[in-house]
């Protein structure tokens, strides 16, 4: 069973440049027709991806040098636009799976919804965002280390300090941050509390 707690994630670093990356680019709207979450990671930033490879470029997410990367770094107010959850699902699917994403702000909606899958979005300065993005697309095997516990990234022999809101923080550190399993964990506590709500026992 995986460790739902969040205190040090690792990995190689994917950078996605630009302000105001809204939800509808991360993940486009036909997708959200789906039931299920399975298979969105393959489609995030679909659209983007499309319109770089007819203009004889192409998207990060489609280059093989960032294949496999666990941390995404982005720039200014990422995840805009509509509350979609599809959004984080996707990011969180793609590849290995993306497992915490560095970036300069985020919309507060993705925030909360990055949170709820315990995906850590942490914020650093636009100076260190553009340091930390320059230096994984020069070196792309470099591996981050973004600690919670620590408030650091850690990017080969440079240390970035970063931000995240204490709430958050601590439900991540502490693997609270799953709503389903605090339910599950504590359901003797909720039984309990049940038989003592009169409406539970049909008012005898």
């Amino acid at each position: 069973m995986e460790d739902p707690k969040r205190i040090v994630i690792s990995g190689r670093g994917i950078p996605v440049r630009g302000n105001d990356i809204d939800t509808d680019r991360i993940i486009p709207a036909r997708f959200l027709k789906t039931v299920v979450f399975e298979g969105l990671g393959e489609h995030a930033f679909e659209d983007d991806r499309a319109q770089l490879r007819e203009a004889g470029k192409s998207h990060s997410f489609d280059d093989a040098r960032f294949q496999g990367a666990r941390v995404l770094l982005v720039n200014k107010n990422f995840g805009c636009g509509s509350s979609r959850e599809h959004a984080p699902q996707a990011i969180v699917r793609w590849g290995k799976g993306i497992s915490a994403i560095v970036g300069e702000s985020f919309a507060e909606i993705f925030f909360g919804n990055c949170v709820a899958l315990g995906l850590p979005c942490v914020t650093v300065s636009a100076s260190d965002a553009e340091a930390l993005i320059s230096t994984v697309e020069r070196a792309p095997a470099l591996e981050l280390s973004v600690d919670l516990a620590t408030k650091t990234i850690r990017a080969g022999e440079e240390r970035y300090t970063l931000t995240i809101p204490d709430g958050p923080r601590k439900q991540l550190m502490e693997g609270r941050w799953d709503s389903t399993a605090e339910l599950v964990a504590n359901r003797e506590l909720i039984f309990a509390a049940a038989a003592r709500i009169p409406y539970f026992r049909g008012f005898t």
